[in-house]
């Protein structure tokens, strides 16, 4: 399964398992990339907002930058077009390479023009600067604009998905207009590990609640990117060659909760992501 991949739009070959690096810095995000990479992971998804980003370039020099396929995010505050392109460039500096694979608009800003920002993605993509355009955390009303708007495919939503939210309409709507689902928070920031369902399932097929989870999300055609820590989980969640079968697959289907663990309704605007204090 590790090696499973998703055609974009450019005909580039997104890899179905990604390594996720929120929240992970220092040696700590360095020892992570570098094991994920050993282990046979391509794909590496960072953001300016997880401000890792040098720690993470420092290890991809050692690699063959041909071979894997790298994401980054500009956060809301950097969505006006200048803006946008200098914080691309920045990105760039800091992960030591003179192109994204991918280039993500983190979260929507209703402070700033859409087409404003997929005019600066156009310009990136025009440049080379970008290979793939995509976008995060948008709900299908956001998407179907910035599919109108956008001179270049909208070629991935990340958004928040697993066993207890699974957002079958947001999902249904990617399906709809070729725009690959990436999970983040695949695991629901380990809480979905507590589900009865999810436990017995790694009893039975004796493998982690982590494996079953990423398992299920691979089979329902979602990219994943989990993070960890611990280089022995970060092997592990690549560990997937093997099958649920379909009745416990749609066990997995059933535990939905429409629960979201971060991408709740309200967004916390008095912070410095989006840029838009009075």
């Amino acid at each position: 399964m590790i090696g499973a991949t998703h055609t974009l739009p450019s005909g580039d070959e997104l890899p179905a398992l990604g390594l996720g690096t929120w929240r992970l810095d220092g040696e700590t995000v360095e020892e992570s990339v570098r094991t994920a990479l050993d282990a046979g992971y391509t794909h590496v998804d960072t953001a300016e907002g997880y401000r890792n980003e040098r720690e993470i370039g420092e290890v991809l020099a050692g690699y063959d930058r041909d071979e894997l396929f790298l994401t980054s995010k500009v956060l809301p505050k950097h969505l006006t077009y200048d803006s946008l392109i200098e914080a691309c460039e920045a990105s760039l500096d800091r992960l030591g390479t003179e192109y994204l694979d991918l280039y993500l608009i983190h979260w929507p800003n209703p402070a700033v023009s859409l087409r404003e920002s997929l005019d600066a993605m156009a310009t990136l993509h025009d440049r080379g600067l970008v290979r793939n355009v995509g976008v995060s955390n948008f709900s299908a009303y956001q998407l179907s604009c910035a599919h109108h708007v956008s001179d270049v495919p909208i070629a991935v939503n990340q958004i928040e998905f697993h066993p207890w939210f699974q957002r079958p309409d947001l999902v249904d709507y990617c399906r709809d207009t070729d725009t690959v689902v990436e999970a983040a928070a695949p695991l629901a920031r380990a809480e979905v590990f507590a589900d009865e369902v999810v436990q017995e399932l790694a009893d039975r097929y004796e493998r982690s609640p982590a494996q079953v989870v990423l398992n299920w999300a691979l089979e329902r055609d979602i990219v994943v990117l989990p993070k960890s820590s611990s280089p022995a989980h970060v092997r592990a969640n690549a560990d997937l060659d093997w099958a649920l079968d379909d009745a416990d697959l749609r066990r997995l289907d059933d535990r939905d909760r429409d629960r979201p663990v971060y991408d709740t309704p309200a967004r916390d605007w008095s912070g410095d992501v989006y840029g838009i204090n009075g």
